[in-house]
């Protein structure tokens, strides 16, 4: 193997002054803590990598699941020249130049973030990969079927990796306290049980991030009696706040999981996910969008009330804003949750969307037509028309469109059963 000076640039083992999460980076495969799901025994990855036979990949998950780190372990496997840049420094000349010297050397290609680099500098790659003189090892946050062009993705490989588990962080952790090369082995550091377990469950799975607030709270709390005494205050202070992953992914599937929740009748589930997005700085507005669509598609007439609801709390969310709306926005999402579903008026709509797109249109009978003008009489515009109200009952059957079709089926459900009710009785259900 033949490195590139700049591969290892951002630290070395050996490199005590740079931050405790670069150090701890494993240095081989079996140094990889968790995506047994990707690197178990027999699994492609792993195959690829011990048998020195390496393809393009493109390595996607959370910030701090291990992607970089998983690269470097990956690359310390292959007999090939290292290069490596960073998408957000680098631009097409680097890759013009990175792949002209892989026509001489194979070369593998590590590029963080490859997501930033835009369209132009992607297609750049692709000449090289063709060839087979560079293996590309891409890693980004951002889901690739979205943020990278599909020419790279069909010519590599695409590994997903998943949140690290709080088992995978103490993992981690534990061997970052006992490394005295690389690690805090040589600080004589006594973790409380709580601190540990603190910085397990609020790190999202990410490991930088607890690494970070070991190291900070080791490296500031005095001694005391020859040791660190690293409590669950020292783990809360170092930790801050609790930061939410809310990237581009994270947002979309949070919002699928809110509307789902509430179409699912689940307001537990509905109110966990709309706490989500209100601490990921989701805009409220949009929130009660969310919910005003639902209350129409999911809920619809079994429950009309919902509509007005979500109604509401769009209008008074618009008018008071955070954090009071988030209290607006909790009850009509536990209304909307609990209510009686019914897609019938949606589907109607469809129904209706559909014919007016592969059928004739239909001409608007005569006696429904405007009669009101001068010489609508001559052109009999509006003649036959019976008004209900002259009707007792409200009611008079009479023909509104000229080919009969069935748009509008009603649940059974909540109030939309007696709108079947009556719709049976009038004649109007088909």
């Amino acid at each position: 193997m033949e490195e590139d000076p700049d591969l290892f640039e951002e630290s070395t083992e050996s490199d005590i002054t740079a931050p405790l999460a670069s150090r701890m980076r494993p240095r081989n495969l079996n140094e990889v803590v968790g995506q047994s799901h990707i690197l178990g025994s027999g699994k492609l990855l792993r195959r690829m990598a011990e048998a020195d036979r390496l393809r393009s990949l493109i390595l996607y998950g959370p910030p701090g699941c291990g992607k970089t780190s998983l690269a470097y372990a990956l690359t310390g496997m292959t007999r090939s020249h290292i290069k490596r840049i960073n998408a957000t420094t680098s631009g097409a000349a680097e890759i013009k130049a990175v792949c002209s010297m892989a026509r001489r050397r194979r070369t593998v290609l590590l590029v963080d973030e490859i997501s930033h680099f835009n369209k132009l500098q992607q297609d750049g790659l692709l000449a090289a990969l063709e060839e087979g003189n560079v293996v590309l090892i891409g890693t980004t946050v951002y889901n690739p079927y979205f943020s990278v062009i599909p020419p790279l993705n069909s010519r590599s490989h695409i590994f997903e990796l998943k949140p690290l588990t709080t088992g995978d962080i103490r993992e981690i952790l534990t061997r970052a306290l006992k490394d005295s090369e690389r690690g805090l082995g040589g600080y004589p550091v006594e973790m409380g049980e709580e601190a540990i377990q603190h910085l397990c469950e609020c790190t999202d799975g990410d490991a930088r991030k607890a690494l970070s607030a070991l190291e900070i709270g080791v490296l500031s709390t005095p001694a005391e009696n020859g040791s660190v005494r690293f409590t669950i205050e020292v783990a809360q202070d170092s930790l801050q706040k609790k930061s939410y992953r809310y990237d581009a992914d994270a947002r979309y599937d949070t919002i699928s999981a809110f509307i789902k929740s509430m179409r699912g009748s689940d307001p537990d589930a509905s109110l966990y996910w709309l706490a989500k997005m209100i601490a990921g700085g989701e805009d409220p507005r949009f929130i009660a969008r969310r919910i005003c669509i639902c209350a129409s598609e999911d809920v619809g007439n079994a429950d009309p009330m919902a509509a007005v609801l979500a109604s509401a709390s769009l209008n008074i969310t618009e008018k008071i804003g955070m954090p009071e709306a988030g209290i607006t926005l909790a009850q009509a999402v536990t209304y909307i949750a609990s209510a009686p579903k019914s897609n019938a008026s949606y589907l109607g709509y469809r129904r209706a969307q559909d014919d007016l797109e592969t059928e004739r249109t239909m001409e608007v009978p005569q006696s429904l037509r405007q009669g009101g003008y001068k010489g609508a009489k001559r052109l009999e515009r509006g003649e036959g028309y019976e008004y209900p109200h002259d009707d007792s009952t409200g009611y008079v059957k009479q023909e509104y469109m000229p080919l009969k079709k069935s748009y509008y089926q009603p649940s059974d459900r909540g109030y939309e059963k007696k709108i079947r009710e009556r719709l049976k009785k009038l004649g109007a259900e088909k």
